[in-house]
């Protein structure tokens, strides 16, 4: 697509605040990420008792979730710039207060932080990304919305861990640095775009509730076993993984404890970026079917007793943790209005921090109590079924893909209005959400 010479500045800032608006995302994960590695030591340092890991990720969940609930649509109403900017702020409090945590309330406070900035964060971040799409790399917004969330968890715990085993007290250093960044990208928002003006109904939309408009309702219950599969595998891997790397194969040092994270988000980057240009039922079936296939592998190298076996399941689960939610964003991003989109991407990520939360706050209670090889076993028994169950059910689905959709499928949702036919297939808008 050529652009008139008026237009090419405007289009430059477009395709300037998507670069902006992805690092920014990317940044955030890390955030998320980096402070995992540092608890076993905090857990010493503060005598913690053992569930205290536990509840310090528990409040980081119930407080994200309910500012999905609170706060999920409210840069529809007041702009995605204002909203980002003091989002980031309030981000750049909470691992301020991480920093200077010395009991357990404080790191529960700056969790509690953390959550709710995250919260706000998620769901206008991804919109934003939505949004800025160019018109001629259609379907490269679903791509970025899992390739920057995945990137960025990967790198924050690639760095905690790596710097944990390099310094004697890294923690100042990997959270000043976060205070820095965020707040610098809550000056930075400001030179991208607004894409969403100011509408009424700010104050009535902080009243608890989730937002699916009608076109992608289909779309989204389809959906939603991929997504609650793919991120109950991420929250297997956060809340075990260490734990896994540690007791069961022997290996102490804080890299490889924080390199399952960093290798099972860092694959799902890549794959994602890899298979972007397919069609999101396609993608979508890998993705679950790899889910399924990585964590029955993951549970056999365990009972083996084979690190090398692991890691390589690892890769594979990696694979469909980010393909599984990449696919669902191309099904329902294009059935769904500019001013709708932080409302509908809120119910997703409720969909999706429900599964990543809740079984694993579950398991660090168990743990303890059955032992970690069997919480193991039944956690992964359990994403291990439900993501067999997700892709069977897709791929029996009768929408199948048109042959040209293998190619490049995506909806044309760089035209920033809505619209809902498929470009390259010329599917009607009911099967695109399906």
């Amino acid at each position: 697509m050529t652009h008139s010479p008026a237009a090419r500045p405007q289009e430059a800032r477009r395709r300037l605040g998507f670069a902006l608006i992805a690092a920014a995302t990317a940044a955030m994960m890390a955030g998320a990420s980096a402070p995992s590695p540092f608890y076993p030591t905090l857990q010493e340092q503060l005598h913690l008792p053992p569930v205290a890991t536990t509840g310090i990720f528990a409040v980081y969940a119930v407080a994200l979730l309910a500012a999905l609930l609170v706060f999920g649509s409210i840069s529809d109403h007041l702009g995605r710039r204002p909203v980002i900017s003091a989002a980031f702020i309030l981000l750049a409090s909470s691992v301020t207060a991480f920093l200077v945590a010395d009991s357990l309330a404080m790191l529960l406070v700056a969790r509690v932080l953390q959550g709710i900035a995250s919260g706000i964060l998620l769901t206008t971040l991804s919109a934003a990304i939505t949004d800025l799409e160019a018109e001629d790399d259609p379907g490269s917004s679903a791509a970025w919305n899992t390739v920057a969330p995945l990137g960025g968890l990967a790198l924050g715990a690639l760095a905690s861990g790596l710097l944990l085993d390099l310094l004697a007290e890294p923690r100042t250093l990997v959270f000043v640095s976060l205070t820095v960044l965020y707040m610098v990208f809550a000056a930075l928002v400001w030179a991208a775009p607004e894409t969403s003006p100011r509408t009424p109904g700010a104050a009535a939309s902080l009243k608890p509730h989730l937002t699916l408009p009608p076109a992608a309702r289909r779309g989204f219950v389809a959906g939603a076993p991929a997504v609650f599969a793919g991120w109950a595998t991420g929250g297997l891997y956060l809340s075990l993984g260490a734990a896994i790397v540690h007791a069961t194969f022997g290996i102490r040092e804080h890299l490889w404890q924080g390199m399952v994270i960093t290798i099972l988000a860092g694959t799902g980057a890549a794959t994602a970026a890899v298979l972007h240009r397919f069609g999101a039922r396609t993608i979508t079936i890998f993705g679950t079917s790899a889910l399924a296939l990585g964590t029955a592998l993951s549970l056999l190298a365990i009972g083996l007793g084979s690190f090398g076996l692991f890691l390589a399941a690892v890769v594979v689960a990696g694979a469909g943790f980010g393909t599984a939610f990449m696919g669902v964003i191309r099904s329902i991003s294009p059935l769904v209005e500019d001013h709708e989109r932080a409302g509908t991407f809120a119910s997703l990520f409720v969909v999706a921090y429900t599964a990543f939360g809740v079984p694993a706050v579950l398991a660090g209670l168990l743990a303890p109590v059955l032992s970690l090889p069997v919480t193991t076993y039944a956690y992964g028994g359990l994403v291990t079924v439900l993501a067999a169950v997700a892709a069977i059910s897709r791929a029996r689905s009768s929408d199948a893909e048109p042959a040209g959709d293998a190619t490049v499928a995506a909806p044309d949702a760089g035209n920033h209005s809505g619209s809902t036919e498929n470009v390259a297939a010329g599917a009607v808008p009911e099967s695109a959400g399906r």
